[in-house]
């Protein structure tokens, strides 16, 4: 071996490295905790703290608003109120005058049914008097079955009306079970009872205050009953010219009388007759002339065509 001497190991005295944190690796979270609020946002609440202290107060301002509001709203409403007073004048101006159009209107309405009404009379009237001078014999029968002359004297009051219920149910001589079967006087109601009266010995009949002919019709429009076309409103009263207890009884006896005996049992329809002293029956409102033939001299007159002359109307 060779005899070198062996030198010890060098030792450094430098200070050992310095143990790294535990958290370096969450500097991240670190941050976020011990900066909790970011810069902008700090900067941003000093300058509105700032300028809060210099300007008025939130609760004034509040005020102020609400103030404005109101004046505001107020303005919106006198303005609105201005203009309806200025437009109140025209619009009454223009109601004035429907209103009065509608009163001329009316008032020409009513003048022209006047005239019609007037008319009516004079062509019944003429009507009549012819009945009366060329009728023969047989002049006062046919003027009381075409009702050209008022009627006076005993006979009986009927009164028919609708049930207290509008709608009861049951069988009996409507046999339906529809809208018919009600409480309610039906037109084919009145028309059995009219010609029942007729078949018992009635002379004359009137049904409130309608003359009934032998060319009237008995009618129905809605819920509503017709005489002649003239509608009518319950209580309906049927006053009959003839010998009044005798009238009461027969009719009471028919197959008429028996089926408004049914009505009133079945569908609760109020009806009640009675015998009367006297009553009095007007004249029909206007005779229909459906054909007419010459009188003997008119015949004679004609030639011997016995045929012209003849017409219908």
């Amino acid at each position: 071996m060779c005899g070198m001497s062996q030198q010890p190991p060098i030792r450094s005295t430098a200070s050992p490295p310095s143990r790294p944190r535990l958290d370096a690796s969450m500097s991240l979270l670190t941050n976020v905790m011990e900066h909790s609020l970011d810069e902008g946002y700090a900067e941003a609440a000093a300058r509105r703290g700032s300028t809060g202290s210099q300007g008025l107060p939130r609760t004034l301002r509040a005020k102020l608003g609400l103030s404005f509001g109101l004046v505001l709203a107020a303005v919106v409403v006198t303005i609105g109120a201005a203009e309806a007073r200025i437009s109140a004048p025209t619009l009454a101006k223009e109601r004035h005058e429907l209103i009065d159009r509608i009163e001329s209107e009316t008032s020409d309405a009513d003048d022209l049914e006047k005239d019609v009404d007037a008319l009516r009379e004079q062509v019944g009237g003429i009507q009549r008097k012819a009945l009366k001078k060329y009728g023969g014999d047989g002049a006062e029968t046919v003027a009381l079955l075409a009702g050209a002359t008022e009627v006076t004297g005993p006979g009986v009051k009927l009164v028919v009306d609708d049930a207290k219920a509008a709608d009861q149910g049951g069988g009996g001589p409507r046999e339906s079970n529809g809208f018919s079967d009600t409480g309610r006087v039906r037109d084919r109601d009145m028309q059995r009872i009219v010609n029942g009266l007729w078949e018992s010995g009635a002379e004359a009949i009137a049904v409130n205050g309608q003359r009934l002919t032998s060319l009237s019709a008995i009618r129905a429009a809605g819920d509503a009953i017709l005489v002649d076309n003239k509608p009518l409103v319950p209580p309906y009263t049927v006053l009959a010219v003839g010998d009044g207890p005798r009238l009461s009884s027969a009719f009471q006896d028919s197959a008429d009388g028996q089926y408004l005996r049914v009505l009133r049992d079945n569908y609760g329809i109020r009806a009640r007759i009675s015998a009367q002293d006297e009553v009095r029956l007007p004249v029909a409102p206007s005779l229909i002339v459906r054909t007419a033939e010459p009188t003997g001299r008119a015949a004679v007159k004609s030639g011997s065509e016995p045929g012209k002359g003849t017409g219908t109307s």
